[in-house]
């Protein structure tokens, strides 16, 4: 969400979500900034809308600068029957890499590793980020999860080109994905030679039950 605050007292920011939710719930935020002339500095409210519960770091972020929050979801996330054959291939097979490109894709697939009983894996994160989840996690000890190489810019085409590839053997890659990812790390892998196994683990919906009003910033 990009926001821009001019010197007026007010700042109209419309939300674009999905399709479906824009027709059923299309709303209009009014996020106030008010300026007192005995008061050097702005105060802003700004809305946070990934799935609850993961916007605490952003919340966290802004109100070190003295900016007020409202948590409102407007997504969250599924997971699909492809979840339980990703612990079943973690549990009987070896690959070489675990391509993981989203926060959210380690979760999912640290809740699966650990079902398939915490097998060693080495995997290849598209950034820092993403990589900082297994950091997180107390149990993903770096002698199971070995996070061995992030590409130079943080995307999945650069991903799949960069990713290190030794001899002539066709080095096999397991990529648990959010289902509305696109194709273009396959296809990328493919052409230089590695054999990729994609499982759609989760999905992203839209939220049913956030609570949406006409009245939920006021000044």
């Amino acid at each position: 969400m990009k926001l821009s605050l001019s010197t007026t007292t007010t700042t109209t920011l419309s939300i674009p979500p999905p399709s479906q939710f824009l027709h059923r719930h299309r709303r209009l935020f009014n996020l106030r900034a008010s300026f007192s002339p005995g008061n050097s500095s702005w105060n802003h409210r700004v809305v946070v809308t990934r799935e609850r519960g993961k916007n605490d770091k952003l919340i966290t972020a802004l109100a070190k600068h003295g900016i007020e929050s409202l948590e409102l979801p407007l997504i969250q996330h599924t997971q699909l029957p492809e979840l339980d054959k990703l612990v079943s291939l973690l549990t009987a097979t070896s690959f070489d890499w675990i391509f993981i490109t989203s926060p959210e894709a380690a979760l999912v697939f640290l809740q699966a590793w650990k079902a398939a009983g915490t097998p060693s894996v080495k995997v290849a994160a598209v950034g820092t980020g993403t990589a900082s989840i297994f950091d997180e996690d107390m149990t993903s000890s770096k002698e199971l999860i070995d996070v061995a190489f992030t590409p130079s810019k943080a995307t999945g085409k650069v991903l799949a080109l960069e990713l290190p590839k030794h001899g002539n053997e066709k080095s096999t890659v397991l990529y648990p994905a959010s289902a509305k990812a696109s194709h273009d790390i396959e296809e990328g892998l493919s052409k230089r030679g590695f054999h990729i196994t994609r499982l759609n683990t989760y999905t992203t919906v839209i939220c049913q039950h956030c609570g949406v009003t006409a009245s939920i910033i006021q000044g």
